[in-house]
């Protein structure tokens, strides 16, 4: 039998802790505040348990779950709960649940509310207090249990899984899919384990899935969210024996990511945070609750990122061949059109003969490209009022450097330098690696004043490497030691401005992006899918983060230009490409899109998303049409009254008036229409309706509840 052992409203959420009363098993459920906890009939129920763990040489669970999860072994059967206690200091409450067994084996899960939040932080501590040392091969940060509790035995078809996938140049793309296609629906004798384990190892966190998971009882109209704060291997499990669906997360465990830990008599070991949410409304609601856990983090950033300013970064001008010369001749271009940041990107290092993208690691400023000095060329981008930014690839070396060749300094694996196409990478965990990086990059970034760091990673470590008890730990370790570096920069150079890009997109996950102030969004910088994926990825980042470049080509038509200037009103704006060949129509549709772009400046820092249109089956060739509507306000704060929408059209299938429903709460007009012409908008019946007959054209409009 199952009872409440104990219930915490949290906003408008209750954390549910329910106990086996057989087995002394504590399993958290969550729900909405208004909900009523009352167990739809189970016709198989298993207890599970809010903290998830595999100690070494303890049985694994049954129902050939061997390969396919970790979960619900010895370890979690052993443990009893040892006590509760609710924390309470100043505007935030914790929630500390311990369990331990007869070993000396201690789990502290930590749930933890900020009054006023849409969501919550989980994660799970694990203390040796026995006399030997154990080895840690699973330890969960979060597991989400009764899943759910108003879907019957008999009933199917009630419950889906919404997952982000992410593949270079295509990331965010949202999958959905009822448990019965997955597989998860119990058998006839509850026997057997179903689960539906996905994640990413490597040392790039988005590169397959983003650390998401939304699980929807179509029935009850309630949505579960979490998201993982993690840089390396990361995974999910949705798992089901029996009735009751279960949702868990952390690190990659043994089986998955080749991760096992040695814990010492009297250590503790700490997971990953998560962060829940649980709602009624829809995947967008609950997506955007679990992006707005890092607002306050982000207002705490940088002041000069508050308004959020234009970037201009030259790599789609000049492909990584930057000089004194060719940036003097862009700055004169751009003068006075109203960016805030100028960014030199890669190849300022290179040297004659080598590309840029087997040359860094070394970092010495090209003679060929900077003959009179870098310090020259910065002094000319601060000359135009604006911000110097560099890049560099912090943590990997080129095939053509010097650096490459540091062995004893670089990450191996079974003894073997650790090497992929062009690349090998430093070991992070090293002090001479951390010395070396503070005066190439730390050292750099001082003697020439830079205010901005783009900082890229352009290839991935993949299971791990040596120097820790398992490959997976030797990973982890390197990129916990790879943030500390980045947070040495903070504390070096208080108030720069950190942009976050690995091969575009590949590092989206919340730990990188609480410690930067934007991250470039994709590496698809001239494709028809920018406003596809810069739509989607609103789901997994806030879109004042999201930094979306617009690459303007000499030949492009006024209409191309303005559906690329468009696309960046989704996120940041970032403009390259051939500015000191435009004509002056061609700059008055890009002027008119940074002056739009400012204006909407705090909807897009501060709203909340809606995305609209037939569903977009190719990415590469894209028909029909989107329009991205954002309102002021946010999932945690009340409507401004403000409006945004972004219409595109793509291939073929538009001919028909796009229509979108304004908010109800008060009459809406148009403040300003920004497309390459005149467009045809207008406001009918309490919707916004845009017609479009063009392939590939975009019109925005920027709306105002009208004053009674």
């Amino acid at each position: 039998m199952k009872k409440v052992y104990k219930n915490y409203v949290l906003g408008d959420m209750q954390a549910v802790y329910v106990q086996d009363e057989e087995t002394g098993s504590v399993e958290f459920v969550l729900l909405p505040a208004d909900a009523v906890y009352e167990v739809a009939y189970r016709e198989k129920p298993y207890s599970d348990s809010l903290v998830q763990v595999k100690l070494s040489g303890d049985t694994y669970a049954g129902g050939y779950a061997g390969g396919r999860t970790m979960r619900q072994s010895a370890t979690v059967l052993a443990q009893k709960l040892e006590g509760q206690e609710e924390i309470k200091q100043d505007n935030r409450t914790v929630i500390c649940t311990t369990l331990s067994d007869e070993r000396g084996y201690r789990y502290r899960h930590f749930l933890s509310w900020e009054t006023g939040k849409k969501s919550l932080l989980s994660y799970t501590e694990f203390e040796n207090a026995s006399g030997e040392a154990v080895g840690l091969e699973l330890l969960s940060s979060f597991s989400l249990g009764g899943i759910s509790p108003y879907v019957g035995a008999d009933e199917s078809g009630q419950l889906k899984l919404h997952r982000v996938r992410s593949v270079w140049s295509m990331e965010g793309r949202l999958e959905s899919q009822l448990l019965e296609d997955l597989q998860l629906e119990p058998s006839w004798a509850g026997h057997a384990v179903r689960c539906e384990r996905f994640g990413q190892v490597g040392s790039m966190p988005v590169n397959g899935y983003f650390p998401y998971a939304v699980l929807e009882d179509t029935k009850s109209n309630i949505f579960w969210g979490a998201q993982l704060m993690h840089n390396a291997s990361w995974q999910m499990e949705v798992y089901r024996r029996g009735d009751d669906v279960n949702l868990s997360g952390g690190l990659a465990d043994y089986d998955f990511g080749h991760w096992m830990k040695q814990i010492e008599p009297g250590e503790t070991f700490v997971s990953p945070t998560a962060i829940l949410s649980v709602c009624r409304g829809g995947t967008w609601e609950i997506s955007q609750r679990l992006t707005a856990a890092l607002e306050e983090t982000v207002d705490r950033g940088p002041e000069s990122e508050q308004e959020l300013p234009v970037i201009f970064n030259e790599y789609c001008t000049t492909w990584g061949c930057p000089s004194h010369e060719n940036i003097c001749g862009i700055l004169e271009a751009i003068k006075d059109k109203g960016f805030s940041y100028f960014v030199i990107d890669c190849g300022w290092y290179k040297q004659e003969g080598i590309p840029w993208d087997v040359a860094m690691g070394d970092y010495h400023v090209s003679g060929e490209l900077f003959p009179e000095g870098l310090d020259k060329t910065v002094d000319a981008i601060k000359s135009y009022g604006l911000k110097p930014g560099i890049w560099f690839e912090i943590d990997n070396v080129g095939e053509k450097a010097e650096s490459y060749q540091k062995t004893e300094h670089l990450l191996q694996r079974n003894g073997a330098p650790l090497t992929t196409s062009m690349r090998r990478f430093w070991d992070m965990r090293q002090d001479w690696v951390q010395r070396y990086l503070e005066e190439k990059v730390i050292g750099t970034l001082k003697n020439y004043g830079f205010a901005y760091m783009k900082m890229d990673y352009n290839d991935t470590i993949g299971v791990g490497c040596d120097g820790a008890e398992s490959l997976g730990e030797g990973l982890r370790e390197n990129m916990e030691a790879s943030l500390s570096f980045i947070r040495k920069v903070k504390k070096e150079i208080p108030g720069i401005v950190l942009e976050n890009c690995s091969s575009g997109g590949h590092k989206l996950e919340p730990l990188m992006m609480s410690e930067c102030s934007m991250a470039s969004f994709s590496d698809a910088h001239e494709c028809e899918e920018i406003p596809i994926i810069a739509a989607t990825l609103h789901r997994v980042i806030l879109p004042r983060q999201s930094q979306i470049w617009a690459v303007i080509r000499e030949e492009d038509s006024l209409k191309r230009i303005a559906y690329s200037i468009a696309n960046t009103f989704l996120g940041r704006m970032c403009l390259s490409g051939d500015v000191t060949k435009l004509t002056d129509a061609q700059w008055d549709v890009i002027d008119r899109g940074i002056a739009f772009y400012k204006k909407a400046a705090p909807i897009i820092k501060d709203g909340y998303s809606m995305l609209y249109g037939p569903e977009v089956i190719s990415y590469r060739h894209p028909k029909g049409w989107q329009c991205l509507v954002r309102t002021g306000g946010g999932v945690e704060h009340e409507s401004r009254g403000e409006l945004m929408a972004v219409f595109h059209s793509f291939n073929g299938e538009h001919d028909g008036p796009m229509e979108i429903p304004l908010p109800e709460d008060g009459a809406y007009q148009m403040e300003m229409v920004y497309s390459d012409r005149e467009a045809d908008v207008s406001v009918k019946d309490g919707k916004l309706v845009c017609k479009i007959q063009e392939d590939m054209r975009a019109v925005a409009v920027l709306m105002r509840k009208a004053e009674n």
